[in-house]
C-alpha cells in the first residue's frame, strides 16, 4: 500500500467529479448548439459546380481566391488537382444557379486574373442529394466503428471496460461536433475523416491505459480500486502527455503552414487529441469506478480442481 501511494502523485480520481461536470457541460453546450445552430456543411456535402481549369503554368491559389472574392463569389474552394497547373473549382450552387454562363463566367475571371490561357477540361454539378448520402454514409461508418470497437475491448478486456471505452470516445465525437457547430466551421469530409482518427487516437490511449489497469490490478496484492486507478494512470501519464504533444505538434504545423484545404481537417484533429488525451483519463478510467470494477472482474477463469487462493 506505501508503494501505491509513492507512485501516486496526482488524485486523478478524487478530482474526477469536477471533471464529470465539466464533460456534462462541454456535452449539453455541443447539443444544444448542434439543435439550434446546425452545422456549416462544406460542398462536399450541400453540393454545387465543379470547374476544371488547366494552366500553362502553376498558378498561385491564393491569387485565385481573391479574384473569385473580388468578382462576388463567396462560398467555393480551390485546390490543385494532381499536377500544379491543373486546378479545380467548387462554387456552392444550386440547379438554378448552374447555368451553361456560370462556367464561362468563372473563366474569364481567372484568365483577367492571370494573364494566361486557359482551358476549362470538365464542368459538373453535384447535386445536394449526393451530399447526403455521403453525410448518411460518414455517420453510419462512425456507428459501424463504435459498435466494432465495443466488441473489440469485450473480449479483450471485459464489458464494463467497453462500455467505458465507448462512452470515451462517444464524449470525443460530440464534443469535437460541437465545436464546429458553435464556431460554424465549414464541416467537411476531410473533418468526417479527422472524426475517425480521433476514434483510433482516443481508443489507443484508453487502451494502453486500461493494459496497465488490468495488469496492476493482477499484481499489486493489496490497494482499493480508486487506488489501482490512480496508480495506473500515473504511470502512464509521461507517455501518455508526450504522445499527444508530438502529435500536436504536426497538427500545428499543418494548421498554419498546410494551407486552406488541409486546414479544418486540422483543426478537428487539434482538438480530438485534446479533448481525447483528457477522456482517456478521466472518462474512460472514471467510468470504470462507476461500474464498480473490482479485483475480480480481472481474474482469469478458474480451472477445475484450482482454488482461487491457489492462483497467482
Amino acid at each position: 500500500m506505501e508503494l501505491i501511494k509513492k507512485q501516486t502523485k496526482i488524485d486523478f480520481m478524487g478530482m474526477r467529479k469536477y471533471a464529470v461536470i465539466l464533460s456534462l457541460v462541454l456535452i449539453a453546450a455541443s447539443i444544444v448548439s448542434l439543435a439550434t445552430r446546425g452545422l456549416s456543411y462544406g460542398l462536399d456535402f450541400t453540393g454545387g459546380t465543379l470547374l476544371e481549369v488547366g494552366y500553362t503554368e502553376a498558378p498561385n491559389l491564393g491569387d485565385i481566391r481573391t479574384a473569385l472574392n473580388g468578382a462576388g463569389y463567396e462560398d467555393f474552394v480551390v485546390q490543385t488537382f494532381g499536377r500544379p497547373t491543373d486546378v479545380v473549382v467548387r462554387l456552392a450552387t444550386d440547379e438554378e444557379e448552374n447555368r451553361p454562363e456560370l462556367s464561362n463566367e468563372v473563366l474569364n475571371v481567372l484568365q483577367d486574373a492571370s494573364g494566361q490561357n486557359l482551358e476549362m477540361r470538365r464542368v459538373e454539378f453535384v447535386g445536394p442529394q449526393i451530399g447526403d448520402e455521403l453525410a448518411e454514409k460518414g455517420g453510419l461508418a462512425m456507428v459501424y466503428a463504435l459498435i466494432g470497437i465495443l466488441i473489440y475491448i469485450i473480449f479483450r478486456f471485459q464489458w464494463k471496460f467497453s462500455v467505458g471505452a465507448v462512452m470515451a470516445l462517444v464524449h470525443d465525437v460530440v464534443i469535437v461536433v460541437g465545436f464546429f457547430s458553435a464556431f460554424q466551421v465549414d464541416f467537411d469530409l476531410t473533418v468526417l475523416a479527422a472524426l475517425l482518427a480521433v476514434i483510433g487516437y482516443s481508443l489507443n490511449d484508453t487502451i494502453v491505459v486500461y493494459d496497465r489497469i488490468r495488469e496492476n490490478f493482477r499484481s499489486v496484492r493489496k490497494g482499493e480500486p480508486r487506488d489501482i486507478f490512480n496508480l495506473s494512470i500515473n504511470q502512464m501519464l509521461s507517455r501518455t502527455l508526450m504522445t499527444s504533444l508530438t502529435t500536436l505538434l504536426v497538427l500545428f504545423a499543418l494548421f498554419f503552414l498546410g494551407g486552406e484545404i488541409i486546414h479544418s481537417f486540422a483543426e478537428a484533429l487539434i482538438i480530438g487529441v485534446i479533448v481525447g488525451t483528457y477522456s482517456s483519463i478521466f472518462v474512460a478510467a472514471a467510468a470504470l469506478m462507476l461500474f464498480g470494477v473490482t479485483k475480480q472482474d480481472l481474474l482469469p477463469p478458474v480451472k477445475e480442481g484450482v482454488k482461487v487462493d491457489d492462483m497467482p
